[in-house]
């Protein structure tokens, strides 16, 4: 099967800083990729160098069977590649509707704007209820949500989702991993999904990678990983 994504030893940092070092992983059309690991391990600054943010020192990614290593952070949506970072970051003085169409801003997408909106009104009900309310006044798993749905508007082929558990009750939190699985099994969406809470993101991952200080330390299975004693033990405190 072709990669969707193809990372091959990949260091990055910040200034004299390193913090990744060698990483290599990859992912399958509508796979539901895991990274996890403790406070300080890299996963957020996979992330970020994925999506171009910060600039790798060495090593390759590809993404679609192009050399995206070098690519500028603004053209990775265009190539459908999408980040939503921790927290969500949506504009808090704009309508729910506004924001999401602010992710519908890559020229190939915005003739079918309207009709994103609606498929993603009918995996966030709640969103299409609160469509004209401020971002501001959303609830903690509505602003995580609208967050998702923005950048589902612009078609991406690869979603990272950077912490999206951080702040959210162990319900809301489920709802949340249900809607990203229910976008999954449309088709057409690979997942990448940055978690510190390791049992909830192997239970719903496919594949699943420990991140430690930096480096890939686990791969596999996810239901492999989820049983392993010494993840349970280092990773999970059980």
């Amino acid at each position: 099967m072709k990669k969707i994504l193809d990372v091959q030893a990949l260091d990055a940092g910040y200034g004299d800083i390193s913090v990744l070092r060698g990483v290599s992983l990859h992912a399958y059309p509508s796979e539901i990729i895991s990274i996890v690991g403790a406070n300080g391990a890299g996963k957020t600054t996979l992330l970020l160098t994925l999506a171009g943010l910060i600039k790798p020192t060495s090593g390759e990614v590809r993404f679609l069977d192009e050399d995206i290593t070098e690519m500028p952070a603004y053209l990775r949506p265009h190539h459908r590649l999408s980040l939503v970072a921790e927290g969500g970051r949506l504009f808090p003085f704009m309508t729910v509707q506004e924001n999401l169409r602010l992710g519908a801003y890559p020229q190939a997408v915005r003739a079918s704007r309207d009709q994103r909106m609606e498929e993603v009104f009918e995996i966030f009900p709640i969103l299409k209820e609160r469509r004209t309310q401020f971002a501001s006044h959303l609830s903690g798993g509505e602003r995580q949500m609208c967050a998702i749905a923005r950048a589902m508007m612009s078609n991406p082929t690869l979603l990272m989702l950077d912490e999206p558990s951080v702040g959210l009750s162990p319900l809301i939190t489920f709802a949340v991993f249900d809607a990203v699985k229910l976008l999954v099994q449309r088709g057409g969406l690979t997942v990448l999904l940055v978690e510190q809470n390791v049992g909830i993101a192997l239970e719903i991952a496919d594949r699943g990678y420990v991140l430690d200080h930096g480096a890939i330390v686990y791969e596999g299975a996810a239901d492999k990983l989820i049983n392993d004693p010494v993840i349970k033990e280092t990773y999970m405190g059980l």
